[in-house]
């Protein structure tokens, strides 16, 4: 399958914040979805045993067709306006964009965060082209 989106339609999708503007774009738009988790929670860290746990039961059942994890390691200035560093992981996911991907996704965000009390996962999106 070959899946394109065309110039015209990309510059009026990325101005307006909006895949399903063009008409002529023959499949969905996909987009990249990247998440950056941190590893260090009061108390410790999250255990590679931990992170399998979560992958396995909030990411993979939500998003079973496939993505991509590897290490990190992370800097950020949290609420105590210190910079922060520490191990992270980063998930990637390539996926049709719409409203059911992007409710799955503040599901993990929000499970991550409330399971290994963390301030924050942060999230970057890219309109990508993708091509099985």
């Amino acid at each position: 399958m070959n899946r394109r989106i065309h110039a015209p339609c990309l510059s009026l999708a990325l101005g307006l914040g909006l895949f399903s503007a063009c008409a002529s774009m023959p499949h969905p738009a996909w987009v990249r979805d990247t998440l950056y988790f941190g590893l260090s929670r009061p108390g410790g860290a999250v255990t590679p045993e931990q992170w399998q746990a979560f992958l396995d039961a909030e990411v993979t059942p939500r998003f079973p067709d496939g993505l991509t994890v590897w290490p990190a390691a992370g800097q950020w200035r949290g609420a105590s306006g210190r910079t922060e560093r520490e191990a992270s992981r980063v998930l990637e996911i390539v996926h049709p964009a719409g409203p059911d991907a992007d409710a799955k996704l503040q599901a993990i965000r929000g499970a991550y965060k409330q399971r290994f009390h963390q301030e924050s996962v942060l999230k970057v999106r890219e309109a990508v082209q993708a091509d099985f």
